[in-house]
């Protein structure tokens, strides 16, 4: 498939009259839909604001090619737009972007259009060709010279394999190699192939020997071999996803961000060959690890540590949390009070399951955050920090049995995660200078033993504390009533809004379940004030949608009662595509919405035992009659205000 088959002549626009990188997406998301290539504008749009969170995808040299495989692309396709006055897009380079491609690629089904794509992003590196395109007086002359290009750079495309396979067998014949290097991007079908693209073109120029391995979304391409890899001088990951890192175990290698591979290739190729790449050594077993980014900031590591233990603690949280409150809503309160949850054998049952997962949660907590931190071996003794946390083991309680160990809770465990990754790297940093024969039993044997000695000497020692921590916690939350308690509601509940699925949001949502941690009435009531919280912005949104028609297009009106389905779910990710087209007026209209929410919440004492489910798990709310009502009144509240903030949309 070539390129002009993806690209039609009505898809493309010369001259376009835009100035925002938001007009500039919505006018090529117009594009895919005129010509059929989308079935769904919002659900197109919400794959490529996704993507532009992960990275600017205008490049550099005035390319932007924003792209996402999306469920709604009814057929693979390209649409295309040129902007000689420029748009801002946080190009890598600074600079205005004023050349623009997209790509529609299905989530499912052949890839036989990828090869086209991937063509498509290495024929636009060629700057000469980029000039060409700007230049062009019509459609017509843009699309030939795109045709003409293609055909300039791949031709006869058997006999530029064969020619291109007997020149590298005639390189590997000589000297093999020099540098090896394997470029992936999340979506796998621009950044790569310019990446890949950009390093083999600089390795010409400077007359060194490159070859690429791509990681795109119809798989790995030109895969390294054994024997190249043995032979090279070292290698070069250009990725913004996991790649395969074992295979490089001993040999010098440089991890970058993709888009360091299309930039600063000429760096990143002379590092190599001048021996200024480190060696690489995998340990713990792991076959794929992530991206080194040196360039993170210490707010975003710590950030990104802690997400890496949440989201592999969630699971556990979710589903124990679910039938424990199952077990609560099938038992009889009136048999034994005090074993309440355990009175009855089908009670009895659902607690106990439930129970065992929701054990795991402070150990999970722990243990990734130390893996997120320090890889494989930082798992086994994150773990057994979190436990530890868990158990609340002091050195006294250690050695007298007859002391009742007091848990440091949440608190507790999020510390052993953060100290059991540093240790970790503590150890490797110390263990580095032993003899290479060593460098075996060092993942298997030292930092097993010494790490798991290490966190036990420290959080026996700190646990104490966490302990006194964790009590004055359960204290507060017990003491919560009336005004305090609504406020509080009102907090949590408009964080949810703020970033929907960021920062904020995620921080309201580990509070909620480390309240929820605690098995008292005030942190259910917390969780309560959470959920509801995070359902108030899709549902608001939906309903404004349908109360104020004339301030939203119809495709946001189409896109409305599947917004509100997922609101219901629990999902505040669907209001993301609204919030992101217009934030104006959308964050703080949920903001109020949410906290409104949250607020009353609290103030009917609502209680949710399970940390997520949407109205699946409202049978087990406490007072969920009156939660309901919260909900309803702080989706209206949202929605009128929304409503009344947004301008008419133009016709």
């Amino acid at each position: 498939m070539r390129i002009v088959d993806l690209l039609k002549n009505n898809a493309v626009i010369l001259n376009a009259d835009v100035s925002k990188k938001e007009e500039m997406l919505d006018l090529l998301i117009g594009l895919h839909s005129k010509v059929g290539n989308i079935s769904d504008e919002a659900a197109f749009k919400k794959g490529i604001m996704k993507r532009e969170e992960e990275g600017p995808t205008a490049i550099a040299e005035g390319i932007c090619i924003p792209h996402a495989k999306n469920s709604a692309v009814r057929q693979p396709g390209i649409a295309a737009i040129t902007v000689p006055a420029g748009v801002d897009c946080d190009a890598l380079d600074g600079q205005p972007s004023n050349l623009f491609f997209m790509i529609a690629a299905p989530a499912e089904g052949s890839d036989v259009h990828l090869e086209a794509l991937s063509r498509l992003s290495t024929i636009l590196m060629d700057g000469d060709f980029r000039e060409k395109l700007l230049s062009a007086q019509s459609v017509e002359e843009f699309m030939a010279c795109i045709d003409e290009k293609e055909a300039e750079k791949y031709g006869n495309e058997q006999e530029n394999q064969n020619q291109e396979e007997k020149e590298n067998a005639e390189t590997k014949a000589v000297s093999g190699y020099r540098v090896l290097a394997v470029t992936a991007c999340p979506t796998g079908i621009a950044h790569t192939y310019m990446a890949a693209e950009a390093l083999e073109e600089k390795g010409k120029e400077l007359g060194i020997t490159v070859k690429v391995e791509t990681n795109g979304s119809s798989g790995a391409k030109n895969v390294l071999t054994k024997e190249e890899i043995a032979a090279c001088d070292g290698i070069i990951i250009a990725a913004d996803k996991n790649v395969e890192m074992a295979r490089f175990d001993g040999k010098p290698v440089i991890k970058v961000k993709v888009s360091d591979g299309i930039h600063k290739s000429q760096e990143l190729i002379e590092k190599v060959i001048h021996g200024e790449a480190p060696v690489y050594h995998h340990t713990g077993g792991s076959s794929t690890v992530e991206k080194e980014d040196n360039t993170e900031g210490l707010g975003h590591q710590i950030y990104k540590h802690l997400m890496n233990g949440v989201s592999h603690m969630l699971p556990f949280v979710i589903g124990g949390g679910i039938l424990i409150a199952i077990a609560f809503l099938l038992d009889d309160y009136s048999i034994d009070p005090s074993n309440f949850g355990m009175n009855t054998p089908i009670a009895a049952f659902f607690k106990t399951a439930g129970g065992v997962a929701f054990n795991f949660m402070l150990p999970i907590l722990a243990g990734y955050i130390a893996m997120s931190i320090a890889d494989r071996p930082g798992l086994m003794v994150g773990f057994a920090g979190g436990v530890i946390a868990s158990a609340g083991t002091t050195f006294v309680s250690a050695f007298d049995s007859s002391i009742i160990p007091v848990s440091g809770g949440f608190l507790g465990a999020l510390f052993a995660g953060f100290a059991a990754g540093y240790l970790v790297l503590l150890l490797e940093k110390v263990t580095e200078k032993l003899p290479a024969s060593m460098d075996g039993i060092r993942p298997m044997l030292l930092y097993p033993v010494l790490g798991l000695l290490g966190i036990s000497v420290i959080m026996f020692a700190i646990n104490p504390f966490f302990s006194w921590l964790n009590q004055l916690l359960y204290n507060a939350l017990e003491s919560l009533g009336g005004a305090n308690s609504v406020i509080l509601g009102l907090v949590v509940g408009g964080m949810m809004s703020i970033d929907m699925g960021g920062p904020f949001n995620k921080a309201a949502y580990v509070f909620g379940t480390a309240a929820l941690g605690t098995q008292t009435t005030s942190g259910y009531m917390i969780m309560a004030a959470v959920m509801v919280g995070g359902m108030v912005p899709p549902i608001a949104i939906a309903i404004a949608s349908w109360l104020f028609k004339n301030k939203f297009t119809d495709n946001d009106r189409k896109a409305a009662p599947v917004n509100a389905i997922m609101g219901l779910c629990f999902i505040s990710e669907a209001a993301i595509p609204y919030a992101a087209g217009d934030p104006i007026h959308v964050i703080p209209s949920c903001v109020v919405g949410s906290a409104a929410a949250g607020a009353l919440s609290m103030l009917f004492k609502c209680t949710l035992m399970a940390p997520h489910g949407g109205v699946f798990v409202f049978p087990v709310v406490g007072n969920a009659l009156m939660y309901i009502l919260a909900l309803l009144a702080g989706s209206l509240i949202g929605a009128v205000l929304l409503g009344v903030l947004r301008k008419p949309v133009k016709k």
